[in-house]
């Protein structure tokens, strides 16, 4: 609020309940910006936010689900009007319902930031309140709001950075029993079952995402999400997944040996693409002043030298749009990927969190060694910007060679 200028309006809606079917609803997920602003996680809540010369500097109205008994009995208790102010420091609570009535007043102030109501399903959704988005939009511009808070989201404060130190040892402790439970007889559901029963168990109230658990060729698929083949003795697993822990997301990737060995070719090409994301997570700090789009073009350099290493003849357009056809990493945070408004060409700065996820997939195609075609590899871990150097979030899930086969070996 403080950055904003004097006559300033903010207005911020969290999502309502999603439904996969009739009355069958999914888990509940906040929107991820008003749960930054509010720390609010109940559905169909909103938050007006109006700069004025308090000592605190702005107003802080918010509208949430009333107390009721009737509806508490079937979902569990609400906060209520009362426990917003008491809890969520608001200086004016009122019942959700009476939302579109002050709506109108906020979208005539002088400046107004407030995000599109079309896109996702909250109060803001209602008929009404659209009508009233439309003739305000014909008085005066409504500025954007999510450019600006993913300006605050994307440099992390000391606690967010330990709580996302928690989210990745979590998720990493839950990859280290996946490999040592993986076996030929499993199906690749079952791992997935395996995965999110270990984050759970550990404190993750969710999988950031659905995962990827993909067997054999199934990895040449980026986002393969069906989970459902049978594991076979002699293939790879990529698997890529992460438990959400106080609303912070993990993102890991690590690929191991179905059976718990790699054949020879898996371990020469595994080695090529661990050797890429070392180099690449040693870039992860002020002090190297490059961009992820720095870092993605300094993977693709070191990828095409480490696999002429092993046979491949490949020119430029073949590895990147056949072998690695996807970007070294993403910023991280309360979304997995966050901040997706703001570009990866800026400068990494202190306390910034991203992904780095090189990865090889080659095809059954004749260009490619014949020995290596159908594996596909990918190995992501989650780095801290430091001044110097990265902390890596993500550092105790196994991803060297002989880690990953110890992990194995030391089955359950």
């Amino acid at each position: 609020m403080k950055a904003l200028p004097e006559g300033s309006t903010v207005i911020s809606a969290g999502y309502g309940t999603r439904y996969m079917s009739n009355n069958v609803f999914y888990p509940y997920h906040q929107n991820t910006d008003f749960w930054y602003l509010s720390g609010f996680n109940e559905p169909d809540s909103a938050m007006i936010l109006e700069k004025n010369d308090s000592e605190r500097g702005y107003k802080q109205t918010m509208f949430i689900p009333p107390k009721n008994p009737s509806a508490e009995l079937w979902d569990g208790p609400r906060t209520g009007v009362e426990g917003v102010k008491e809890l969520f420091a608001a200086d004016e609570a009122f019942d959700s319902e009476r939302f579109p009535m002050f709506i109108k007043d906020a979208l005539l102030s002088k400046h107004v930031f407030m995000d599109s109501p079309v896109l996702n399903p909250s109060i803001l959704s209602e008929n009404t309140v659209k009508s009233m988005v439309d003739f305000a939009k014909n008085q005066r511009s409504i500025k954007p709001l999510s450019v600006l808070i993913q300006e605050l989201r994307i440099i992390k404060s000391d606690y967010e950075i330990e709580v996302m130190k928690k989210s990745g040892q979590i998720s990493a402790k839950s990859f280290i029993e996946a490999m040592k439970w993986t076996s030929p007889e499993f199906t690749e559901a079952q791992l997935w079952a395996k995965l999110d029963y270990e984050c759970r168990m550990r404190g993750s109230s969710i999988l950031a995402y659905v995962p990827v658990v993909a067997s054999g060729p199934n990895g040449l698929s980026m986002h393969y999400v069906r989970n459902d083949m049978k594991m076979n003795d002699g293939d790879l697993v990529l698997v890529d997944c992460g438990g959400e822990y106080n609303g912070y997301a993990s993102d890991i990737t690590r690929t191991w040996p179905v059976n718990g060995k790699f054949t020879e070719p898996q371990r020469e090409l595994y080695q090529a693409v661990l050797n890429v994301n070392k180099a690449c997570i040693k870039l992860c700090s002020e002090k190297a002043n490059i961009s992820l789009h720095g870092i993605h073009s300094v993977s693709t350099r070191l990828m095409k030298e480490e696999l002429a290493k092993i046979g491949f003849k490949v020119n430029t357009w073949e590895l990147e749009r056949v072998l690695y056809p996807h970007h070294v990493g993403h910023y991280l945070g309360l979304d997995v990927h966050d901040c997706h408004d703001l570009d990866r060409s800026r400068k990494l700065k202190k306390n910034m969190v991203v992904t780095i996820e090189p990865g090889i997939y080659v095809p059954y195609d004749n260009r490619f060694p014949e020995k290596y075609q159908g594996i596909a590899i990918r190995i992501e871990d989650n780095c801290v910007i430091g001044d110097e150097e990265p902390y890596v979030l993500t550092a105790t899930a196994p991803k060297e060679v002989v880690d990953i086969e110890y992990c194995c070996a030391n089955t359950n």
